[in-house]
């Protein structure tokens, strides 16, 4: 099978910077620190309060902005909040999209009545809300959420599947552990492999280490995969017929980076600059659906500390905003 985008994502990046502090922010910062657990060496500390502080400035500007009705969603200093923007997009790649040229692997929307909301963690298609930290193995969350769907789907057994084992194991197949990785490879290492073992059995340890791969461990098997056509009607039919679907996004701005909670809308977001991946487990809308304020909801891997409680509502209907319907996929289990 011919992958549709070989496509490396990126997703976190570190900060620098010097500037005065401001000693009427001292216990917010301390306050930051503490309920993330941030420890920093005496030079860090005056570059790190310097990057939050300014962060600080543009959440408070945006949040006057939606109490202003100029915005539709809001945003907070988390976990990254002593990261630059400019660092934080250095670790980000933009991989050129490309097509499948076998369209039997292509999944094509068949027009029927489709429901105006799902959400796929109300049946139990979804796991729980994990933290990729500081490796960049987004990739691999995507992928192993994925298969969580499908696999409920078959067995009606939901189990947490490995993305540690494909950070250690899919290196072959042209990964880059925390460096670097596609979900196609991802998932052709699967495939390939024969299974791919639960989080229970091969737990996540934010680093590349040696694969451990048991056969006998397996949870999870794929007998191929899928490609949705790259339309936002096409992803509806997916997310709404076979369960939730791995998207690749453009997540290298600040809104996304500090994102709370609303429908997100991000004008400077790129439909074909793909650098983060996520998983899609639903869609529907806010208030009366004419209004326009149609989201797709999306799982993350930051944690439950990022947008709501680890998701985030992604503005639906925008001309494929944010590359949502540029790179979906689903397995074959």
């Amino acid at each position: 099978m011919s992958p549709v985008v070989l496509l490396a994502i990126l997703c976190l990046g570190v900060a620098r910077a010097t500037q005065p502090s401001d000693p009427s922010l001292d216990s917010e910062w301390q306050e930051w620190k503490t309920k993330y657990e941030k420890n920093y060496s005496l030079e860090e500390e005056g570059q790190k309060r310097a990057v939050w502080e300014e962060n600080m400035k543009v959440v408070k500007q945006h949040n006057i902005e939606y109490d202003q009705e100029k915005k539709n969603f809001t945003m907070e200093l988390n976990a990254f909040a002593d990261m630059t923007g400019e660092e934080f997009r250095k670790m980000m790649t933009n991989i050129p999209v490309q097509n499948l040229r076998k369209k039997k692997s292509i999944h094509q929307p068949i027009f029927r009545y489709l429901p105006k909301f799902v959400d796929w963690r109300r049946r139990g298609y979804v796991t729980s809300v994990k933290n990729q930290g500081t490796c960049n193995s987004c990739w691999a969350f995507s992928v192993a959420g994925a298969i969580e769907g499908q696999m409920f789907r078959k067995t009606g057994r939901l189990v947490s599947l490995s993305p540690q084992n494909l950070v250690d194991c899919s290196r072959p197949e042209g990964n880059h552990g925390c460096h670097m990785g596609s979900t196609l490879y991802a998932l052709k290492y699967v495939w390939s492999n024969g299974g791919l073992e639960a989080e229970s059995t091969y737990p996540y340890e934010g680093k590349e280490g040696p694969c451990r791969y048991l056969p006998r461990r397996s949870a999870a098997r794929v007998t191929g995969f899928s490609t949705v056509a790259r339309s936002e009607e096409a992803l509806m039919h997916a997310v709404a017929t076979i369960g939730p679907i791995s998207v690749g996004i453009d997540a290298s701005h600040v809104s996304f980076r500090f994102y709370r909670r609303g429908i997100y809308y991000e004008p400077r977001c790129s439909s074909n600059r793909i650098n983060h991946s996520v998983l899609v487990v639903g869609y529907g809308y806010e208030g009366r659906e004419s209004d326009g304020r149609k989201y797709w909801l999306i799982k993350n891997s930051h944690g439950v500390g990022w947008g709501m409680n680890g998701y985030m509502k992604l503005a639906r209907g925008w001309n494929n905003h944010c590359g949502i319907a540029t790179y979906g996929f689903y397995p074959r289990v």
